[in-house]
């Protein structure tokens, strides 16, 4: 697998270019400051991070590719096969925060792990996702954000994009409060069933969707007028983001079982948040629609 392991590390690397180009180009500000880094256990990554941009207060779009001889909790609990196993994970994921409140939060990850050991076939799978978690709700973005989910997953099979929407929406839930992080998208994991080449082509189909998906709306809303009531709600609402990251996370907890480095780990934290005891918002209000139109579960390319 050493050949094919490289041909996703180029394609990774590339992704990364990619997203970091368009993204710098819309907030026209400010450049991604690069930070290569190696992981004791072996491996390494390259980090990009802009901060305080015109449109982008804070984003982060990481490169990692790690390896090791043993594999962490994480992984074995639910796998204990891969249990005395080499491994090796490699993976691209982002995550923005935009400064004005009407443009959406959005997060990405693309990823592929190998288990090997002496004797025995390798155990390997890709995994990824993708998610939007507005806080002023627009249905039209909504649903440009799953027609061009939708439309990377098609080539695959018609039942795949509801499959997948579906375990977006299950999966992005906070439990302890009892709603979505924002309105899905994207979520497969485990994915080896379809043989390595047509599993590879489908995480560079929703890698190379993303921009498709989300530079649009940021283009459409970054300049819609907005007043401290509006940011001081963008700010409590990205609490909800760090529970969810910092509470159920797979990448998350992967990387920091596994001695990854924590600043490329935990860079999807907001620079910026609030939490309230209790809060509620007002009936009738453009805040409380979002909890009644968008924060619910739906099909949004029915709408």
């Amino acid at each position: 697998m050493a050949s094919s392991t490289e041909k996703i590390k180029d394609y990774l690397l590339g992704l990364q270019d990619s997203i970091c180009q368009g993204l710098a180009a819309e907030d026209g500000s400010k450049a991604f400051q690069e930070d290569t880094w190696q992981r004791d256990g072996g491996g390494g990554g390259r980090s990009r991070v802009m901060e305080d941009g015109e449109v982008f207060e804070k984003a982060g779009i990481n490169f990692s590719h790690v390896y090791g001889e043993g594999l962490p909790a994480s992984a074995t609990a639910h796998r204990p096969e891969l249990a005395g196993r080499s491994f090796q994970a490699l993976g691209v994921s982002l995550v923005i925060h935009p400064r004005n409140p009407y443009v959406p939060t959005s997060h990405a990850n693309v990823r592929f792990f190998i288990a090997e050991k002496d004797g025995a076939d390798p155990v390997w799978w890709f995994g990824g996702c993708y998610d939007m978690t507005p806080y002023y709700g627009f249905a039209e973005d909504c649903v440009h954000w799953h027609q061009m989910a939708k439309q990377a997953c098609d080539p695959f099979g018609e039942k795949v994009y509801a499959r997948y929407k579906k375990w977006c929406d299950d999966y992005f839930y906070l439990k302890h409060r009892n709603e979505p992080r924002g309105i899905g998208g994207l979520f497969f994991d485990d994915l080896n069933e379809w043989g390595f080449d047509k599993s590879f082509e489908f995480m560079q189909s929703i890698g190379d969707s993303y921009l498709k998906a989300y530079q649009p709306i940021v283009t459409k809303r970054k300049d819609t007028p907005y007043d401290e009531r509006e940011r001081d709600f963008q700010l409590y609402r990205r609490g909800r983001y760090v529970e969810f990251n910092l509470v159920y996370d797979r990448g998350t907890l992967f990387g920091l079982q596994t001695g990854g480095r924590t600043e490329s780990i935990l860079m999807s934290l907001p620079a910026l948040v609030k939490w309230r005891y209790n809060w509620h918002p007002e009936a009738g209000t453009k805040e409380a629609e979002l909890y009644e139109k968008y924060l619910i579960p739906k099909d949004w390319l029915q709408a």
